[in-house]
């Protein structure tokens, strides 16, 4: 028995993240009958987690230098900006009754840190409005006629919408819906897709087991990290990382997460250099090493004449050897600059975010499929990246917005043919 088919009079969504959502307001906004379908039994389960230790909404940065965050893929993202960026993010969320402030290090919040609030606002507003919730429901691609295909509590079910708007995440949150699992019927569709990979990610050294048994969940703070990208171009960054029991991971490693994970891609490896006394110059620390322990220790010299001691003395000994170790000029000259070999990074699930996913050569400036008319895709299931600090979450808004507006358009002119 043929599984039931529903035919909608409007437009579809698959995905109730930041970008579904917001797809959903503007076409309702717009006068289109919308129907929202979600995996999972609630809404925006990412956008909660994500605001767990304070929602960052956005960033101050201005323009362009925040458009260009997002690497390779800044002149198509600068384009959704331009229609909502993070100032219209701001007074959107003022709409919903949520002020937000700049903190210190220019991201942006709610004022009281939280994602509930602002999560409850809103989709209250959009049923209000007219957007009818599906929830449990799976998206399982399309059936030979071209309808959505659903599973649910009760079976297979089939969607017929003379527009759809895809926004169903990348691959880095499986528990919360963000499983990738759409990749292969979007691809059979004939709309190109990239592997995903893991994006503000942490990376495997292969510590020692004596290292990473004493030191795993130890801050590295401050640092700086010099790389290269992968044109050859030298670059560095201050910050701070975490040791982990395989490798390193944290805010200043999730940064410079795309060119070590190209690199690695091409070499086999990719290799980060470490300063781990960004306060004192080389010929300075020079300096203080070469003067008499006068019966000290090492491990004593090290902290008394350059601050070294703790994770950052275990690291020195991870990649010297004792002999090694003895020569103060060595010494010197591998604390400015600690090489670690980074071999993997972790695995997609690990990851804050993915890269990868429909490619925006496969879409056209309104992010309709070219392959398949009258589909629309938005959101981290796009082919683009991005760090923390509110970079991320402005482009899902900004890309659901470009998407349900012109999906509405779509339907308008449909109406009128």
């Amino acid at each position: 028995m043929p599984a039931e088919l529903t035919t909608l009079p409007g437009l579809a969504i698959v995905g109730g993240g930041a970008a579904g959502l917001m797809a959903a307001e503007v076409a309702r906004a717009a006068g289109i009958e919308v129907d929202l379908y979600e995996a999972k039994g609630s809404v925006g389960r990412k956008f909660l987690i994500a605001g767990k230790g304070g929602l960052n909404l956005t960033h101050a940065e201005p323009m362009p230098g925040f458009a260009r965050r997002y690497g390779v893929r800044a002149p198509q993202v600068a384009a959704w900006l331009a229609d909502f960026g993070p100032g219209e993010l701001r007074d959107w969320a003022r709409g919903l009754g949520v002020e937000t402030y700049v903190g210190s290090s220019d991201r942006v919040f709610p004022q009281d840190r939280k994602a509930a609030p602002l999560l409850r606002g809103w989709v209250r507003r959009l049923k209000e409005q007219g957007v009818r919730f599906h929830v449990l429901h799976r998206w399982e691609g399309w059936d030979d006629d071209g309808a959505l295909r659903f599973r649910n509590g009760d079976g297979e079910l089939r969607v017929r919408a003379p527009a759809t708007v895809l926004a169903m995440g990348g691959g880095s949150w499986p528990q919360l819906g963000s499983d990738g699992a759409w990749v292969g019927s979007v691809a059979a569709a004939g709309i190109e897709v990239s592997p995903l990979v893991p994006s503000n990610c942490g990376f495997d050294v292969g510590w020692s087991e004596y290292f990473a048994g004493r030191h795993a969940g130890a801050p590295l703070k401050p640092v700086v990290a010099h790389w290269q990208d992968l044109d050859g171009t030298p670059r560095s960054l201050q910050g701070e990382c975490v040791v982990t029991a395989t490798g390193i991971e944290g805010s200043l490693v999730y940064a410079l997460s795309v060119p070590l994970r190209e690199a690695i891609a091409r070499d086999g490896h990719a290799t980060l250099h470490l300063d781990l006394v960004p306060g004192r110059e080389l010929e300075r620390l020079r300096a203080e090493l070469g003067r008499p322990r006068k019966g000290r220790s090492l491990s004593e010299h090290l902290r008394r004449q350059a601050g070294v001691d703790g994770v950052k003395a275990a690291l020195l000994r991870e990649v010297l050897d004792p002999q090694s170790m003895a020569d103060m000029e060595r010494v010197a000259t591998t604390l400015k600059r600690l090489p670690l070999v980074l071999r993997r990074p972790r695995p997609l699930d690990e990851a804050i975010s993915s890269g990868g996913g429909v490619r925006l050569e496969a879409l056209d400036a309104d992010l309709m499929a070219l392959a398949r008319p009258g589909v629309f895709c938005a959101g981290e299931m796009l082919d683009w990246e991005a760090p923390t600090g509110g970079y991320l979450l402005t482009a899902c808004f900004a890309s659901g917005l470009r998407a349900g507006r012109a999906a509405a358009r779509w339907l308008q002119a449909a109406d009128k043919s």
